[in-house]
């Protein structure tokens, strides 16, 4: 069997259903209860296959349970850092970001602690050891040949910040090749915005524009209050060279769709990240179902063109 053919095999049959011992390396707290996590193979395992972007694992807490988390990023990767010049987002202070050197093994998932599974995840330790099947799914479609000289609007709302965050440092990387880049993104609160490190530091650059809103302010911020929605006519884009970028709560992926495509932004141009109850990760089990699509294969990445008659059948 072909290198190609055993790994199309390990994606999708008995392999790509028997976690892998990852070992926890280092650990960031993002805020109160969201946690960034670097892991790495334990000792004769062999790293997953490569990732791209926008894919997920499913990460496995021995003795508790499995959860989908989506990659957060590859280790060590600079993601075209900005200098520290210009005006960045007001931003609470935050503990500063050390990743580990990258080496093309590590894993990054940043995990919001919501259940038994994920307090138990958030809880890890370096040395501890989890276990991670993956990864699954198609990612942000970054094909240089596809995207070169478009405008990108990235649209995040709360975690969904995650999954765009190595969509964000390889544009970085490649900035030269692109027109206009903005990232909007939103929060409950200003201690529940992620990155904030990154975030002030894409802004200072001004390789990208970045545009920050919360639902509900403190008594210390001085951005902008409201939806993320509404930071796009701020934004900067030919809607008929652009292409979209978006992941949060699936109205605001919805309502943020429906204005891009308002604005002039073809349908098939505008990409969400879903989630629908992923649970074998091979399009098996049928539990992340929407209608054809099964989106642990077919997504989680999907364009408004398929997705938005779907979105609209209730309890679908």
């Amino acid at each position: 069997m072909s290198t190609e053919t055993q790994s199309r095999a390990d994606r999708s049959g008995a392999g790509a259903m028997t976690p892998r011992p990852f070992r926890v390396i280092q650990r960031h707290q993002e805020t109160h209860d969201t946690w960034t996590l670097y892991l790495a193979p334990a000792v004769g395992t062999e790293p997953l296959l490569r990732h791209r972007a926008g894919q997920f694992t499913m990460v496995y807490a021995f003795g508790v349970g499995e959860v989908p988390l989506s990659l957060a990023g590859g280790a060590g990767s600079s993601g075209g850092a900005c200098p520290t010049t210009g005006t960045a987002p007001a931003l609470e202070p935050a503990p500063p970001r050390t990743e580990p050197a990258a080496d093309g093994r590590t894993l990054v998932h940043t995990v919001r602690a919501v259940g038994p599974v994920t307090e138990a995840i958030c809880a890890s330790r370096p040395g501890d050891v989890l276990g991670v099947r993956g990864p699954f799914g198609r990612g942000w479609p970054l094909d240089p040949d596809r995207l070169a000289g478009a405008d990108l609007v990235l649209v995040a709302g709360g975690l969904g910040l995650a999954p765009l965050r190595p969509a964000v440092e390889y544009v970085l990387s490649r900035r030269q090749e692109y027109g206009d880049v903005a990232l909007l993104v939103g929060g409950r609160t200003p201690l529940d915005l992620l990155y904030h490190d990154e975030l002030a530091a894409w802004a200072r650059g001004g390789d990208i524009q970045v545009l920050v809103t919360v639902d509900a302010a403190d008594a210390g911020w001085t951005g902008d209050v409201g939806v993320v929605t509404a930071l796009l006519p701020r934004t900067r884009f030919d809607p008929a060279r652009t292409v979209a970028f978006t992941c949060g709560p699936e109205i605001m992926m919805r309502l943020t769709a429906q204005a891009l495509v308002e604005r002039g932004v073809r349908a098939s141009a505008v990409h969400l990240s879903m989630e629908r109850n992923m649970h074998c990760g091979v399009g098996h089990c049928g539990r992340c179902q929407l209608g054809p699509l099964m989106l642990c294969q077919d997504g989680p990445v999907a364009d408004f063109g398929r997705l938005g008659p779907l979105l609209s059948v209730r309890e679908l």
